[in-house]
Order: structure tokens, then C-alpha cells, then sequence
């Protein structure tokens, strides 16, 4: 536990904090929040809900569990109130889960930076396993096989198999087939699936076809899902978790309750009033999901665009907020700069005054030249340019929007003149 560090995403974003208020001027792309001004109806649900200073079911209201499940029933994953947890942020669901489910964590590679260090938290060993060549936040299936036996040979214990859903740091989306792959191989392997799906409602384009591993496997996948990204209420802290129906969902989701009760009690009561309205998704919560999605992906394919210019491999983004650039088809030129890997070539991005997230960071491969960048960071610094940006036709034509973008482009370009 001493030799645990911060959090790198949450370190690097304290650090850019700190260069600008000494006066240096900074693009951060480097930390995955959704960068938009909170939606005024909730605000108006938050300010309703001070009233309610009691603690309140460990698990939440029956009210919100109710809307919760309202929510996955119209995802195509039939629910009951009795089969979610709210709380503080899908973070400590995550962390829970952990605590709970014994053995140990197969991860995508790269993957998210939390989910190695809570498994590690949580006594156990994280297992990545590469990605397919299409997509990202799901382990390739001939890897996965693979690693499972490995796993077992050396006296390790994979139990728990996390697959994100769309992906974060790739922007990508696995597809239904894929799933369905991933799916038959945990059930034979007698796996737990924790699907991440706190970016779903951010995906691009209304039409793609989105598979939960809950309607292929609905015995063994647990769903965690928040607030954070779609409705950028990363700050409030909201947090749900659908566990499977069954005996073993609910011995998962009793232990998931008692972890809760010794470490966040319950969701803020005026959380929970957010929480409901959110869930329950009235037309204005479902405009600005559609709107949000508009805009996150409009950025993030031009971000991609100039990663490609810039001679760099990098997967379209089709969901979320993020682009995972490639420069190994210029290692030759970058050496030029004494950048051999991921860590010196975010210093090299740092030096040309962009931030990125370096992907060693996120588990991939150290010698590896790739980073992660947070297309949501460009939307502007003031509520109103990110209003602005939102309610936009065209976010890109937007002078704020168009400048930042000219100063990533502008140091993409410098990367390998």
C-alpha cells in the first residue's frame, strides 16, 4: 500500500493545474473528463434534494434503483430494482467488486489506469491481455484463451474478466460478434464479466449496434455505469451497478452492499434526486445525451484526422471521448528527439505544449509509441464557449474551438517536422 502512487491521470491533471496558474500556456488533453456545463434541469434536482439529509438505503432508494433498472430494461437488459447499487461514482462500485469476488483480473491492454491498481488493492494479480487490431476495451480472443492457460500454469487465478464498452483511451467500440466471442469464452471458463458501460450513451452515431455482454451472458456479467462522462457530472459522483438475477448475482450484490456500508454508507440522498431524474430519462435528458455525443464525436474525428496527418496509425473513434495514436511508422524521425517510448515521447508532446497521457501509463507496452488524448479537454475554458460548443451545428467552425484545434494540429506537426 506505501509504494501505491496518485492515480496518473489525476496527478498529471493536478500538474497542469499547477503550470498554468504559474503562467504557462497549455492544450491538455491529457485527462478524460467531459468537458461541458451541467445540465440546468439536474442542477434544479440537485437543489431540490438538499432537503434530504438522511442516510437512506445503503443501496438507494427504492425511487432511484427503480429508475436505474428502468434504464437498462430499455437497453435491452430486463431488470429489477433489487438488482442495483447506487453510489458515489462507478469508481467505488469497481473497488467493491474486487473486495467481493475472489481471484484474480483479466484486463484489456491498455486499458483504463484504475483497473490494475484496484485489483492490486484488492490482493489480486491484473492479467493484460492485447487488444484486437479493430478495436479497444475488450482482449483479442486467441490472447485471452492463451493467457488464461499461462495464468494457470504459473498458480494464478483469473476469475473476473473486465471488458469496457465503448473503450477508454481507444475511442473504439467492440463489436456484437466480438462479444458474443468473449462471452462463450468466459462462460466456459467460468468467468465473471464486469462490463464498464459508463460510456454508452456516448456513442457517435445513433446507429451503431452496441451489444451489453448482459444480453449474451445475463447470469455472469455485472454492469457499472455512471454519470460522469455522458452528463459530465464527473464532480457529483454517480455511480450505478446492475448485478446479475440469480443466486450468485445476489450473493455478489450482498457483499457489494455490506463493502458499501463500511466504506460510502450510501450516495448522497440529493444525489440520488440527480440520480432518478437522469435515469428515468425525460426528453431534455435524451436531447442533451444525443447532442453530447454530437459534439464528442465531431471533435474527436478531427483530432483523429490530425493524427493521421501527422504520420501516426490511430483507430477512428466511435464512441466515447479519446484518440490512441500510434507513431511507430515514424520511430526513425522521432529518435532524431531522443524519443524511444511512450514516456519520452509525452515530454516530447509536453515540450511542444500539449499534455497527453503517455500509454505505458495505461498499461500498454513501455517501448511503445503511444499516448492517449482527451478530445473532450477542447470544447473551451468557460461555461459559455462549451454551451457555445454544444449547441453548435458545426462545433469545429466555433473561433475558440477552431484555435485550440489549430494548436493541436500545429504541434502534431512539429512532432516530426
Amino acid at each position: 500500500m506505501n509504494d501505491m502512487r496518485m492515480s496518473p491521470n489525476l496527478a498529471l491533471n493536478q500538474l497542469v493545474a499547477q503550470r498554468r496558474a504559474a503562467g504557462e500556456s497549455l492544450v491538455h488533453l491529457g485527462f478524460g473528463e467531459s468537458r461541458l456545463p451541467p445540465f440546468a434541469p439536474l442542477m434544479e434536482r440537485l437543489a431540490a434534494g438538499a432537503t434530504r439529509n438522511a442516510y437512506g438505503p445503503v443501496a438507494g432508494s427504492p425511487e432511484v434503483r427503480a429508475a436505474v433498472a428502468g434504464y437498462f430494461g430499455r437497453r435491452n437488459i430486463p431488470t429489477g430494482a433489487d438488482q442495483i447499487v447506487v453510489a458515489p461514482g462507478s469508481k467505488p462500485l469497481l473497488m467493491a467488486l474486487g473486495l467481493v469476488v475472489p481471484g484474480d483480473v483479466i484486463l484489456p491492454r491498455p486499458a483504463w489506469n484504475t483497473y490494475a491498481p484496484q485489483a492490486r488493492l484488492a490482493g489480486k494479480h491484473p492479467i493484460a491481455v492485447a487488444i484486437p487490431e479493430e478495436c479497444g476495451g475488450v482482449p483479442d480472443p486467441a490472447a485471452l484463451r492463451e493467457s488464461i492457460t499461462a495464468a494457470r500454469v504459473l498458480g494464478r487465478d483469473p476469475r473476473i474478466l473486465i471488458l469496457t464498452l465503448p473503450d477508454n483511451p481507444t475511442g473504439t467500440l467492440a463489436p456484437p460478434a466480438l462479444i458474443r466471442e468473449l462471452c462463450a469464452i468466459a462462460e466456459e471458463e467460468g468467468l465473471l464479466i464486469v462490463s464498464d458501460e459508463i460510456y454508452r450513451d456516448v456513442v457517435h452515431d445513433p446507429a451503431t449496434e452496441f451489444l451489453s455482454p448482459a444480453e449474451v451472458a445475463p447470469a455472469s456479467t455485472v454492469v457499472v455505469t455512471g454519470l460522469s462522462k455522458s452528463l459530465a457530472l464527473g464532480g457529483w459522483r454517480i455511480g450505478a451497478a446492475r448485478f446479475p438475477h440469480g443466486p450468485w448475482g445476489e450473493w455478489i450484490r450482498s457483499g457489494v452492499v455490506s463493502v458499501a456500508s463500511e466504506v460510502w454508507s450510501t450516495l448522497a440522498a440529493p444525489m440520488q434526486s440527480v440520480a432518478e431524474y437522469a435515469f428515468g430519462e425525460p426528453e431534455d435528458i435524451r436531447e442533451r445525451l444525443r447532442a453530447s455525443a454530437r459534439l464528442h464525436g465531431a471533435v474527436a474525428r478531427e483530432v483523429h484526422r490530425i493524427t493521421i496527418a501527422a504520420g501516426a496509425r490511430c483507430r477512428p473513434p466511435t464512441g466515447a471521448f479519446y484518440v490512441y495514436p500510434d507513431f511507430e511508422p515514424v520511430r526513425a524521425e522521432l529518435g532524431k528527439y531522443e524519443v524511444t517510448d511512450s514516456p519520452t515521447l509525452a515530454r516530447r508532446m509536453l515540450d511542444l505544449g500539449i499534455v497527453v497521457l503517455a500509454g505505458h501509463l495505461l498499461g500498454d507496452e513501455g517501448e511503445a509509441l503511444r499516448f492517449k488524448c482527451a478530445t473532450s479537454m477542447l470544447y473551451g475554458e468557460t461555461v459559455e464557449e462549451q454551451q457555445l460548443a454544444l449547441d453548435a451545428p458545426d462545433p469545429l467552425a466555433l473561433a475558440h474551438v477552431r484555435s485550440l484545434l489549430e494548436r493541436v494540429e500545429e504541434g502534431f506537426m512539429r512532432l516530426v517536422p
